[in-house]
């Protein structure tokens, strides 16, 4: 997703981030606010990532029920998981690394040298609310590990947007693979305007979006593919029920919501229930979202056009 036709000037900064890239279009702002936005964005990444072994996540996957301390970031996004969890009654759900492990994606698509290895105890447990946290001390029962995923990547731009903000940007979009937050003043003063990627081609876009404020988030199993030692495709995106990957037709869910974090959350159902009671149900969480399926038709929420 990117954004187009700019009025007033604007300042962009793209680096590497999260198995992919970071991009930032800030409007008034200063280089020292993107400066800190870039690394809160690689702090973010050494506190999350399955990939990296003394982060706050591998951390905890290996501490056998102990209680650690963890970045107050890192409790917030847990909260985050937490939250998507019951929202969306278990069909998000970061307790399944083990099952994208075994479904093949042990190592980084874009780093193979990068591995998650996790201990033979480690399960797919589903049962968030075994968590405990006070204050910035977590404990995980025994057998849970977190990965952050999507959920992690708008979360980073919800809080890199905020710190941009606070920098004394007027505006900012914030994209970090595909999850998107506007936040603040848009470039022609009313909104922010984001291309909808098409999942078929990398030249083409599904429409614009018009977004004064807030996230939008696409998940798609097009990205994250593999072949599996059977020789069928895998991709990333576990059913929770089944524990291997989703199979359905539907290939990119995109959704638009208060927050990055959420509306990355609320793509998750897009892929497991039935596309109407979905597309009927996602209203009423206040999020609007655009399907596409195997045949490159697509189906929208009754509210989709509010943004376009």
């Amino acid at each position: 997703m990117t954004t187009i036709t700019t009025v007033e000037a604007t300042t962009d900064r793209t680096w590497a981030l999260m198995g992919g890239s970071a991009h930032v279009r800030m409007v008034g702002g200063t280089s020292a606010a993107l400066d800190e936005a870039e690394g809160l964005a690689l702090a973010l990444e050494q506190r999350w990532s399955r990939f990296i072994t003394e982060s706050d996540l591998s951390r905890l996957a290996v501490a056998d029920g102990a209680t650690l301390t963890v970045d107050p970031a890192t409790v917030q996004l847990l909260r985050a998981m937490l939250e998507g969890w019951r929202e969306t009654d278990h069909d998000f759900d970061p307790t399944l690394l083990p099952a994208v492990i075994a479904a093949g994606y042990r190592r980084s698509i874009v780093d193979p040298s990068r591995a998650t290895d996790l201990p033979p105890s480690i399960v797919a447990r589903g049962d968030l609310e075994a968590m405990r946290i006070v204050g910035d001390a977590v404990r995980l029962p025994r057998g849970m590990s977190l990965d952050a995923g999507g959920i992690g990547k708008g979360f980073a731009a919800d809080l890199i947007a905020a710190r941009l903000l606070a920098a004394g940007a007027h505006g900012c979009l914030v994209e970090i693979g595909g999850d998107v937050r506007v936040a603040g003043q848009a470039p022609d003063g009313t909104a922010w305007r984001i291309s909808v990627d098409d999942p078929f081609s990398a030249s083409a876009n599904r429409g614009i979006v018009r977004l004064p404020e807030g996230g939008i988030a696409t998940s798609s199993q097009r990205k994250r593919r593999w072949m599996t030692e059977s020789g069928t495709a895998a991709h990333h995106l576990i059913d929770p029920a089944s524990g291997r990957p989703a199979a359905t037709s539907i290939q990119t869910v995109t959704v638009i919501a208060a927050t990055a974090a959420r509306a990355e959350v609320l793509t998750k159902p897009g892929f497991l229930r039935p596309v109407d009671d979905y597309l009927a149900w996602l209203p009423t969480r206040g999020a609007a979202a655009l399907l596409i399926d195997a045949d490159g038709v697509e189906r929208t929420t009754s509210n989709w056009s509010d943004y376009a």
